[in-house]
């Protein structure tokens, strides 16, 4: 009975493996495309130019004039870890024109004391303190440390060239800021490779980083970077040029990242490829061993190859730490990055793109395929041992297509290993190689199990974007809508509301917590009406102009004066049971639930000029007198004081200098 239940489960075990292995057969086909396509391409640079030429090494870097560059560290609870990367940066970078930002919040008081201690020490490490308690993303910190280098570059005069990304955690290479002065007049995004530290022979969670990230950064990147000229960046040594930056800060509204994006990092690489900016992944060898003092010490790995300019790191040791993160990954790249990006009309970028987001199907196949293959293995063991027995396995030998199938993949996964040993071998040697088969089986749980934690919190929100950010044990939601699709400051420029010129002078100027459109009010670059018009375009919603003086009590009656102060709101007017809002900016979905809970109202929103609302608020809802500048401003004309374009004029400067106590305070960073 026991032997019919089991040959029966193996007939449905034998359809199954089919298909499996034709899904396997199909990726493998993918992989194999790349990698031809590398050995191709090495092979023909080494003979079309390798072996003709003197090697570009480092002694080429040190007479090239060094630029200014900003280094951007954002912290949080990273109590003994960001101070000592500070320092340890200060200390080993053979680079003297740069400046470290270590991006803090006012809730963590320990880390900004570690950071204190560094500053005390190293007058080119300053700390930067985030205007919202923690924990935000990495994309909000960041979004300040910039803040704060626009800052530093009014006071001090200094221009930074580049803007490079760093991790807490991260160990920099010695020669990482000169390679990147010799790039920038060149390239918008410089991507260097990551290498994980090592850990012992039995460290298989940590160790299968290193085996992803040494196949990934050896090969797949590099085909990536010559087929279609767009990096992704890594998030940790990245460097962006001074047009990328305004360029990102003048299309995220002066928020250069996305806050709502769990790989913002992932994410800039696109756009900036879509504006036509140039990007490189950069695999820089040094010959000199005392500027690659922390590369692995393995007699076995390349002596070329193991030098390259990289940035080293811990990775998680734990499983749980490892889905974590990796759920993580695999929402931004694959959820939200499909969600965001979709397709292209580029095949080879929709290639790489399909490349990145496989991981949803390959990671069930790879795992649900182990699970089949030590089954397998146990009735293989079964026919060996037990002389006579049924022969189990005789359902798939028997099958001409089983065996065919067979055959192929086995060929393709002996490639599979023996491509991504030559890679581990060449930066960790010979050992770290061979540990990486055995590895490939506990990476494929571990993949598979962050591909079910991502799926399932992507199920339980609706919305990629609406899955919350766990770096920490805190959680920091992404509940707003997705990053517009066009900017503040180029529709001000397409409406001839200012010049191109002008914009870019109003990003350089943008004060610490500053919004651009807050920024180029403030340099009377434009008028509040322009910038709500602005805003209404941006934002898919209507414009209304209104004085916040002549709204209908009854309706301010409606609103609760809590609602109406922490989303900074006025009732506009009431029809059919909805009432319209009258907001200077966007709301979140969020937002607009709740004050329909409060008011047991439809709610929908209208933008009005800037400082409308600010206005509005103070006088309806805090009875503030002499707020209404029109009354005096009539007896102006009347007197022939001032003339009618002249009161038009002030009334718009009078709006313009309207700004919320809340906004006062971030500005403030309090």
């Amino acid at each position: 009975m026991l032997a019919d239940l089991l040959a029966n489960y193996l007939y449905v075990v034998r359809y199954l493996v089919i298909l499996l292995m034709l899904l396997l057969l199909f990726f493998a086909i993918d992989d194999l495309f790349v990698d031809l396509y590398y050995w191709t391409s090495r092979l023909s640079r080494y003979f079309r130019f390798y072996r003709n030429h003197k090697k570009f090494d480092e002694q080429a870097l040190f007479p090239l004039k060094e630029q200014p560059i900003a280094i951007m560290v954002p912290a949080w609870h990273e109590v003994g870890v960001v101070g000592k990367m500070a320092e340890f940066t200060a200390a080993e970078l053979d680079y003297e024109n740069y400046q470290i930002f270590v991006g803090t919040y006012p809730n963590d008081p320990d880390t900004q004391a570690d950071v204190d201690a560094v500053c005390a020490r190293f007058p080119h490490v300053h700390k930067v303190v985030c205007a919202r308690p923690g924990p935000t993303s990495k994309a909000d910190c960041l979004n300040n440390i910039i803040m704060s280098i626009l800052d530093f570059e009014r006071r001090t005069q200094v221009k930074f060239a580049g803007f490079v990304l760093h991790d807490a955690e991260d160990v920099v290479s010695a020669m990482e800021l000169r390679l990147f002065n010799y790039l920038l007049p060149k390239k918008d995004l410089i991507q260097l490779p990551v290498y994980p530290f090592a850990k012992g022979m039995f460290s298989f969670t940590s160790g299968h980083y290193l085996d992803e990230f040494a196949e990934n950064h050896g090969k797949d990147v590099v085909v990536r970077e010559s087929m279609v000229g767009q990096v992704p960046s890594a998030g940790v040594g990245t460097c962006f040029s001074r047009k990328a930056i305004l360029k990102l800060s003048q299309e995220g509204d002066g928020l250069p990242f996305d806050v709502q994006s769990l790989t913002e990092d992932y994410d800039i690489g696109f756009r900036l490829k879509s504006w036509g900016m140039e990007e490189i992944f950069v695999r820089f060898q040094v010959t000199d061993d005392l500027l690659a003092r922390h590369a692995e010490t393995s007699n076995s790995r390349s002596q070329s190859e193991g030098n390259v300019v990289c940035v080293r790191e811990y990775f998680p040791e734990t499983f749980h730490t490892a889905v974590r993160q990796k759920s993580r990954w695999i929402i931004g790249i694959v959820f939200q990055g499909f969600k965001t990006h979709g397709w292209t009309k580029d095949w080879r970028l929709n290639c790489f793109l399909w490349r990145d987001r496989r991981g949803v199907i390959t990671y069930f196949v790879s795992f649900i395929s182990t699970l089949i293959f030590v089954q397998l293995c146990l009735f293989w063991l079964y026919d060996q041992l037990v002389p006579g027995g049924y022969h189990y396995l005789s359902i798939f030998l028997d099958d001409p297509l089983v065996k065919i199938l067979l055959v192929l993949n086995f060929f393709f996964f002996a490639n599979r290993m023996i491509q991504r040993m030559i890679f581990v071998r060449r930066y960790y040697g010979i050992n770290q190689a061979l540990l990486s088969m055995p590895r490939q089986l506990w990476g494929n749980v571990i993949n598979f199990f962050a591909n079910l934690r991502a799926l399932t919190q992507v199920l339980k929100h609706g919305d990629p974007h609406r899955v919350a950010w766990d770096k920490t044990q805190h959680e920091y939601p992404s509940i707003g809508p997705t990053r517009a699709s066009r900017s503040i400051g180029s529709i001000l420029v397409e409406q001839n509301a200012l010049t191109q010129q002008q914009l870019d002078f109003g990003v350089e100027q943008q004060q610490a917590g500053e919004r651009l459109g807050q920024s180029l009010l403030r340099l009377t670059l434009i008028t509040p009406e322009q910038l709500g018009k602005a805003v209404a375009l941006q934002l898919n919603l209507p414009y209304i102009a209104c004085d916040p003086f002549t709204l209908d009590p009854k309706l301010i009656a409606l609103l609760p004066e809590q609602l109406a102060l922490k989303y900074m709101v006025l009732p506009y007017k009431l029809e059919q049971g909805v009432l319209t809002l009258l907001k200077e900016g966007q709301l979140s979905p969020v937002a607009l639930a709740q004050i329909e809970r409060h008011t047991a109202l439809k709610v929908k929103l209208v933008i009005c000029a800037y400082g409308t609302v600010s206005l509005g608020v103070r006088h309806w809802y805090r009875q503030e007198p002499d707020l209404n500048p029109d009354i005096y401003l009539q007896q102006c004309v009347w007197n022939e004081r001032i003339s009618k374009a002249d009161m038009a004029v002030l009334q718009q400067r009078y709006l313009a200098g309207q700004l919320s106590f809340g906004d006062a305070l971030i500005q403030a960073a309090l």
